[in-house]
């Protein structure tokens, strides 16, 4: 008999109600099965991007009620979920509107040149074409934003791909509510419902990426998760692309001028940023280098007060709360490190926030410190104090692959092409994906020049989840050589009837 599926509440820690059962085998085959049947429903780009925006509108029109399951079961509190909700349809929306633009199918016309050089060129016709049935793994920390609505879901819809979503035992019941109204919004525009497929379970979740029908994944969630679904989307017969986001430090290097210019200003915006969501977003900062002396140490009273007048939270499950109690015993007991600030349980069910300080020459010694350099999700950072630049750069050179790292520096700084800023920016550029100068990675704006992604163990590929191109992922290239007109898609045809922005020998036409 298959295992029930329970919406558990993170304030109490108990059952609230059994909202579906484990997917078996032969389920997660039918789901898959069903959404490979129905992908060529989702080739007509105009339904598609009318079916993004009619799902963005049933989304807030069941707002209320979408809000209310998700804060039963992670906590996060309506103000967030409102948030992260307008977020998700901004999503959707935008989405429809690359899919009417249609850039994203990169077209590229040369035609037949019996003069070119260095060889005569044939008629070379490129676009590209949606991979197939892609499997979409829910994040726990954004119920919406990276789950059964959010991002990977509409990006690979956009690009004509049904999905079947492993929905995340932290939501399930809000997990349900959204694939039904993703599902009632492609009902209205006559697709199947079956582009949209939902299945529970840890089996359920392996056995997706092992389907044969499945062409590429989408994860959101721990190095150890995505790492082992990684390595099965690579191990299958025919591998496939797996697009993980797994874990992130996101560095944060504060220059002597920046401390001694507003050091009181970055101390509290730090404290504001790495408690943000009870400390449970992938950018979080994990990892501050402030400088050693006066300068710096108003930085770390400022930190000291905005993180003590931080109310206590509830994380969004037991094991992830009882990770973090662990982590901080860990990581607190190694020489050298205090705790101005002690983060740790705080209650039945909630945690406290702080923060841990440690010399920046112990980070790089090897004598079991590198913990300190190991994400710790929940609301804790760590404050290495360095004693001049060498020790900076020690430190960042020990550091993994990250979504983020920041860099704050001094108003001369920011006008100098030259000098120390200069060169902190050289080392941090290829720790991550995404450069702040005087701000905090918390908040990932949905816009086209985004990129939400970084070296491993940060994300597994080089693509992006959050912003236009993150469709690009779904997405393979195919070339027509030589081909009839009365062949080609219409895509490729010379007179464009779809209207397509594409470049026609080497000429942007749009």
């Amino acid at each position: 008999m298959a295992a029930p599926v329970w919406s558990v509440d993170p304030r109490t820690g108990k059952q609230r109600e059994q909202v579906a059962v484990e997917a078996t085998a032969e389920e997660v085959d039918q789901t898959v099965r069903a959404a490979y049947a129905a992908r060529k429903a989702l080739a007509d780009r105009t339904v598609r991007a009318a079916f993004l925006r009619t799902a963005a509108d049933l989304l807030d029109g069941a707002g209320e009620f979408v809000i209310e399951a998700a804060d039963a079961e992670t906590a996060l509190g309506p103000g967030r979920l409102t948030g992260e909700l307008a977020r998700t349809t901004y999503q959707l929306r935008s989405f429809a509107d690359i899919v009417d633009e249609g850039a994203f199918l990169d077209v590229l016309i040369d035609h037949a040149d019996p003069d070119a050089g260095p060889a005569p060129r044939p008629d070379l016709r490129r676009y590209k074409v949606p991979l197939g049935v892609v499997a979409v793994y829910a994040a726990g920390n954004f119920p919406l934003a990276f789950s059964v609505p959010g991002g990977d879901t509409a990006s690979a819809l956009a690009a004509g791909c049904p999905v079947v979503v492993k929905a995340h035992p932290d939501h399930p019941g809000t997990s349900e509510v959204c694939a039904s109204v993703l599902r009632r919004a492609a009902a209205r525009h006559g697709l199947p419902e079956e582009v949209v497929g939902l299945v529970h379970g840890f089996d359920a979740g392996v056995g997706l990426v092992r389907h044969p029908l499945v062409a590429a994944a989408g994860f959101t969630g721990s190095i150890r998760g995505g790492r082992a679904l990684h390595d099965a989307a690579a191990a299958r017969p025919t591998p496939i692309p797996f697009h993980g986001e797994l874990g992130s430090l996101n560095p944060v290097v504060v220059t002597e001028a920046a401390a001694e210019e507003r050091g009181e200003a970055i101390g509290g915006g730090l404290a504001g940023s790495m408690t943000l969501g009870v400390g449970q977003y992938c950018v979080k900062p994990g990892l501050v280098l402030v400088p050693v002396g006066p300068a710096g140490d108003r930085v770390v009273r400022s930190l000291t007060e905005a993180v003590s007048d931080t109310a206590e939270g509830v994380l969004l499950d037991a094991r992830i709360r009882d990770a973090f109690v662990a982590g901080i015993r860990d990581r607190a007991a190694l020489p050298g490190v205090e705790s101005p600030v002690t983060p740790g349980e705080s209650g039945e069910n909630a945690v406290s926030a702080g923060f841990l300080t440690v010399p920046a020459a112990r980070l790089s010694d090897g004598d079991g410190h590198a913990l300190l350099l190991e994400e710790c999700f929940g609301p804790v950072t760590v404050v290495a104090r360095y004693e001049d630049e060498t020790e900076v750069s020690a430190v960042l050179a020990r550091l993994p692959g990250n979504l983020t790292a920041t860099l704050h520096i001094g108003e001369e700084e920011s006008a100098a092409g030259e000098g120390p800023a200069a060169r902190l920016l050289a080392e941090l550029a290829p720790l991550a994906g995404r450069l702040l100068v005087n701000g905090w990675p918390t908040g990932v704006a949905v816009a086209p020049a985004q990129h939400h992604g970084g070296p491993y163990p940060a994300t597994t590929s080089t693509s992006t989840s959050v912003g236009g191109t993150a469709i690009e992922r779904w997405l393979r290239p195919v070339a027509f050589q030589s081909t009839p007109a009365a062949l080609l898609p219409p895509e490729l045809r010379d007179d464009n009837p779809l209207g397509l922005p594409r470049r026609v020998d080497g000429r942007r036409e749009s």
